[in-house]
């Protein structure tokens, strides 16, 4: 069946020939082209146009070919939450995330990403920073735009921030952590188990001095935390630290060596940091000041980034499968949206240390 050629299919939605038809008026900015303009151009109600959009299979080919032209001519933008609205559904999933730049949260939400869209889903993506005040006024906005679900960094939240995602009655799956009592779903490892198990290499490599250089998020104090409780378990000494309350930075790192033994008294020994960057400035610091790595100075770092292998020497660090929190947080939320459940509530993918030329 021919489809009416475009100038006739123009004409048929005030069924006026050229030369009867005025001057057209200038159409206000705010009005957009409507449904109704398009089953007029396609010569199908606006009922069959809702009907296309919504389930082409309702309609024939040939019907949906000319609705399809019509769309084409007018550059008519379907209404998605008007749809979200009839359906109950708005097809948006929320991810917040501590850093957008940081790549140990970039590659995690880009493999999270490619499972929810394959689903049909999107997702708003925002950066909550580490602070919890920061973190519940984004979840209250997200919420106001109504996503069928959320993903959210670690497993501490202000009071405020849990009530209004358990009022939501939206799926929920918190990762880079994990507890016994989520949310909803968890995804992640634990930070103290993290801190242990580096304090224990560290000891059975023969280390008896140790300090250690973290950044201000909570999670990374929890694992330096435990590594400081295990180190002074296995050896009698306190690790001396150097704390700060701005994201990791290789300036962070090289002053934190430098604090270590200008101001804490650190005479060489093992640097445990809270992530691979900052170690990376703990090498330039140590290798500045002439001092052998790791025969002086052993350095451990956290997130085994892409640099990691290739510093010189390169840095001995604590591997996580960012991509595969990412895809298990996407099946997690979409078994839940597809009125199923998850197979545990509570997933654990652990860590790996990877041992390099820094320790």
């Amino acid at each position: 069946m021919n489809s009416p050629a475009p100038d006739r299919m123009m004409r048929a939605m005030d069924g006026k020939d050229d030369h009867d038809r005025p001057a057209p008026a200038k159409r206000p900015a705010s009005r957009g082209v409507t449904m109704e303009a398009v089953g007029r151009l396609a010569g199908v109600s606006q009922v069959t146009v809702s009907r296309a959009l919504s389930d082409p299979s309702k309609v024939s080919p040939a019907t949906m070919e000319r609705i399809r032209e019509a769309i084409e001519l007018t550059g008519y933008v379907p209404n998605a939450l008007a749809g979200a609205l009839a359906s109950s559904r708005s097809r948006l999933v929320s991810a917040l995330v501590p850093s957008i730049t940081n790549v140990v949260y970039a590659s995690m939400i880009q493999a999270f990403g490619a499972g929810i869209r394959d689903s049909g889903y999107q997702i708003m993506l925002s950066e909550t920073g580490f602070a919890p005040q920061d973190e519940e006024a984004l979840v209250a906005a997200h919420l106001s735009r109504r996503p069928d679900a959320m993903l959210l960094t670690g497993i501490h939240h202000s009071a405020r921030t849990r009530r209004m995602l358990l009022g939501a009655g939206i799926p929920v799956v918190e990762v880079w952590d994990i507890t016994d009592s989520p949310i909803d779903l968890c995804v992640g490892f634990s930070h103290i188990e993290t801190g242990r198990a580096v304090a224990d290499y560290a000891a059975d490599a023969g280390h008896r001095r140790a300090g250690v250089v973290s950044a201000g998020d909570e999670r990374a104090r929890r694992r330096m935390a435990a590594f400081t409780e295990r180190f002074r378990a296995r050896t009698g000494a306190t690790a001396a630290q150097a704390l700060f309350p701005a994201q990791a930075s290789l300036e962070c790192g090289r002053e934190g060596l430098a604090r270590l033994i200008e101001a804490e008294g650190f005479t060489g020994g093992v640097v445990f940091c809270s992530s691979d960057l900052l170690a990376h400035g703990v090498l330039i610091e140590a290798q500045s000041r002439g001092l052998d790595v790791p025969g002086e100075v052993a350095v451990i770092g956290f997130g085994d980034q892409d640099f990691s292998p290739w510093t010189s020497p390169g840095i001995t660090t604590v591997r996580v499968d960012r991509p595969a929190f990412g895809h298990a947080a996407a099946r997690g939320l979409l078994a839940r949206l597809q009125g199923g459940s998850a197979e545990t509530t509570v997933i654990d993918l652990g860590f790996e240390i990877v041992p390099r030329g820094s320790s």
